[in-house]
C-alpha cells in the first residue's frame, strides 16, 4: 500500500454543507411564483446533483422537458447572489484540514460544480490559497463520473493515482476515483442521493466523520 500524499474532496456534501444555501437558491424560485417551499430534508439528499436535481425536486422537470433550461438558469442566478450566506464547512472538516496540512499531506477540490460557483464560494470559505489544485465541472472536457477531472488534478499536484485518494458523498465520486485508479472514500455525513446504500456504492472505505479520515490516512 503506497501512502497518502494527496487527499482530493468533493465539494458540495463532502468538504462544504451547501445544501442551505442550494435550497433556498430554488424555494426562492418557488415562493415567487406564489407556491409552497420544499421542506429542507427533502431538498438535502439532491443538493449533490445541483440544478438538475433540486429543479426536478421543485418543479418536477427533468432537462428534456421544455421550460428546463430557462428554470435552470434562473436558479444559477439566485444561487449565485446568495451563494454563501448559510454554506459551511462540516463539523470537524477545518480541523482535519488543518491536520492534513500539519502533516505534510496536501489536499484538493474536484467537484462538477461550475467555475463561477465554485472559485468564489472556496474563496468564501478562506480555502483558495491552502488547496493544492480546484478543479470544477467545467475544467475539463468531461465532468464525473469521467475521470478526466480527477486526473487532471493528479497532474495539477504532481501526485499519482496510488498515492491519492477521493472523498466524495456520490455514486459518480466513487466511479470517477476507480476509473482513475484513486482509493476512494465515501463521506456518509454527507447528501448521498436517493439512490443505492453506500454500502453497494463499491468504495475501499465510508467514513461518518471527517476526522475519520485521518485515521484511516494513519493506518
Amino acid at each position: 500500500m503506497h501512502a497518502i500524499r494527496l487527499v482530493l474532496f468533493d465539494l458540495d456534501g463532502t468538504l462544504a454543507d451547501t445544501a442551505p444555501d442550494l435550497g433556498g437558491a430554488v424555494n426562492r424560485m418557488l415562493v415567487a411564483r406564489g407556491r409552497a417551499p420544499v421542506p429542507f430534508d427533502a431538498l438535502r439528499p439532491l443538493a449533490s446533483h445541483g440544478a438538475r436535481g433540486l429543479i426536478g425536486r421543485a418543479f418536477g422537470v427533468t432537462p428534456a422537458d421544455a421550460g428546463y433550461e430557462a428554470l435552470r438558469q434562473e436558479f444559477f442566478a439566485e444561487y449565485e447572489a446568495a451563494l454563501c450566506e448559510d454554506t459551511t464547512l462540516f463539523p470537524t472538516m477545518a480541523e482535519t484540514l488543518a491536520t492534513l496540512e500539519a502533516e505534510g499531506i496536501l489536499w484538493g477540490i474536484v467537484t462538477n460544480k461550475l467555475a463561477r460557483f465554485t472559485e468564489p464560494l472556496v474563496r468564501a470559505l478562506g480555502l483558495t490559497e491552502r488547496a493544492a489544485c480546484i478543479v470544477s465541472g467545467d475544467t475539463t472536457p468531461h465532468a464525473k463520473p469521467h475521470p478526466a477531472p480527477l486526473l487532471h488534478a493528479l497532474r495539477e499536484v504532481g501526485r499519482t493515482a496510488l498515492e491519492s485518494v477521493y472523498v466524495g458523498d456520490d455514486l459518480r465520486d466513487v466511479q470517477a476515483g476507480q476509473a482513475a485508479g484513486v482509493r476512494t472514500i465515501v463521506a456518509a455525513y454527507g447528501y448521498l442521493g436517493d439512490g443505492a446504500p453506500v454500502e453497494h456504492w463499491g468504495a475501499d472505505r465510508v467514513i461518518a466523520h471527517p476526522h475519520q479520515l485521518l485515521e484511516l490516512i494513519r493506518a
